[in-house]
């Protein structure tokens, strides 16, 4: 639900991320989605949120899981080290808990994350070919006349990359993502469990009167979290998806440029990655992007948190986050 009703602006921000500073297709929020209606359709505004929803389902789940198995742990140790068995966990407990359920979701699911990164922006030239109804299939892509040769879906890319480049470069990115993991999903669920049992404990403003939050309570408390999260670990963000393109030798002329700058990216790792991107574009590089993020990372985060816990209400299920 989240993904989906935000995959516009998550796929402007990957283009405005990787694409070549010499070359200039994408220039903001706006211009970037008139820019896709009107050479690619409707449908271009989605394109890759087939492949994202496919991951996103077992990675949230997987994530969601870690994070109550976690704190349930880290809870139990310590509770033993402090001798208070009434003891609660703390906001770094917290985003401990939260770092590494992330850690392990995103590991789980990195190659789908990978390919759908390229996906997305692998070229498109010319009129849209494809009918909505691709979305409910794992072949959410878009292929014209023009464009060179495209992955034709999830499998097939992830073939294609596997027979290509080699096993390893299904995790190209992988260590900026680990590392973004910490400060984004943990201060994700730190904040939005802390300002959570801050309003019960306090209840300023009347905003709870049965020790029990309202759906728009929880929506706030998703969008700070969300806000503070995606800010901190957004230069790795763009450094995770720029690290992905490496190797790609049909990528599309929104990285590569348009006759311009044909050089294929080269990275070494993280480190130069970080380097050449600051040495050749500027540190404002780190946070292309960022605006479009920001607009949606907001509905996107809470409308996640709170149907997840609307969902369990609606099953029966006792277990909740904040517990």
């Amino acid at each position: 639900m989240s993904r989906t009703a935000v995959a516009p602006l998550e796929r402007l921000k990957i283009l405005l991320q990787v694409q070549n500073p010499h070359s200039i297709k994408y220039s903001g929020t706006v211009q970037g989605l008139k820019y896709i209606w009107r050479t690619e359709g409707f449908t271009g505004l989605f394109k890759g949120n087939g492949t994202n929803c496919a991951r996103i389902v077992p990675n949230s789940a997987v994530k969601f899981f870690s994070y109550e198995e976690a704190s349930k742990g880290i809870l139990w140790l310590y509770r033993r080290q402090t001798g208070n068995e009434d003891a609660k966990l703390t906001p770094v407990l917290r985003l401990g808990a939260g770092a590494c359920a992330g850690i392990i979701a995103m590991s789980a699911t990195y190659p789908m994350d990978m390919v759908r990164g390229r996906l997305t922006v692998q070229a498109v030239d010319g009129v849209v070919r494809q009918l909505m109804t691709e979305f409910f299939s794992l072949y959410f892509y878009l292929q014209t006349d023009k464009s060179p040769t495209q992955y034709r879906g999830i499998f097939h890319a992830l073939k294609t990359v596997f027979v290509e480049e080699g096993p390893r470069a299904l995790y190209k990115g992988w260590l900026p993502s680990v590392i973004g993991v910490i400060p984004y999903v943990g201060l994700n669920f730190a904040v939005y469990e802390s300002l959570k049992d801050w309003l019960i404990r306090s209840k300023p403003f009347g905003l709870n009167e049965d020790s029990e939050l309202s759906v728009t309570t929880k929506l706030a408390c998703g969008a700070a979290a969300g806000t503070v999260g995606q800010t901190v670990a957004y230069p790795l963000d763009v450094i995770r998806r720029r690290m992905q393109m490496v190797g790609w030798k049909d990528a599309a002329s929104v990285v590569t440029g348009d006759g311009k700058s044909k050089a294929p990216l080269e990275y070494t790792g993280m480190i130069d990655a970080f380097r050449k991107t600051v040495r050749n574009e500027g540190f404002g590089a780190l946070y292309k992007g960022l605006i479009p993020n920001s607009v949606k990372v907001v509905p996107s985060i809470a409308i996640a948190f709170v149907s997840y816990e609307v969902v369990k209400d609606i099953l029966g299920v006792e277990m909740r986050i904040s517990d």
